[in-house]
């Protein structure tokens, strides 16, 4: 029997999600974007903050797993979108998406809990946000096997109301 594949939209805190993996989006040194997702990092406590460290900027568009402290998924796909060289662009978040739709392919991550991509001061306006992750997260789900099941967690009712048309548009 085909697992269920699904995109979910739902207003709630990331930092108490729960699934089986957090994709967010983050600086090339894996810095949280804005300070909603600052509070996510802070939550999952030391044992997160101590994994959150890279040698060498990471190129905006890829993205790695790591542990997730003590947040209550058990790993972070962290998608970089911007640099402090290169600022947060559609181009960016549509790849750093990919790779971390791809990522938690590779770890067989059944349910991804998702931020929203590209939000936050002098970023991609709330449509531009929902229309590519609906795109990106859309192609992969007909083409892969993990994860089955994306959730989107936002922040407000007005969030959520223009990812769900997005998403209705998209899969009508």
């Amino acid at each position: 029997m085909e697992a269920e594949r699904a995109i979910r939209v739902r207003v709630d805190d990331l930092a108490f999600a729960t699934g089986d993996a957090i994709a967010w989006p983050v600086t090339a040194d894996l810095r949280a974007t804005t300070p909603l997702l600052l509070r996510l990092a802070t939550a999952g406590g030391e044992q997160l903050t101590s994994q959150l460290r890279v040698q060498d900027p990471l190129p905006i568009g890829s993205a790695v797993v790591t542990g997730a402290g003590t947040l209550a998924v058990d790993l972070l796909v962290n998608a970089v979108i911007s640099s402090d060289d290169e600022p947060v662009s559609e181009s960016g978040v549509r790849r750093a998406l990919r790779s971390a739709l791809q990522r938690s392919a590779d770890w067989q991550i059944e349910h991804l809990v998702c931020a929203p991509f590209g939000l936050g001061a002098g970023n991609l306006d709330l449509e531009d946000s929902a229309a590519i992750m609906t795109e990106v997260i859309t192609g992969h789900l007909a083409q892969a096997r993990f994860p089955a099941i994306v959730t989107i967690i936002v922040e407000t009712p007005l969030e959520e109301e223009v990812f769900r048309s997005t998403l209705a548009r998209v899969v009508s």
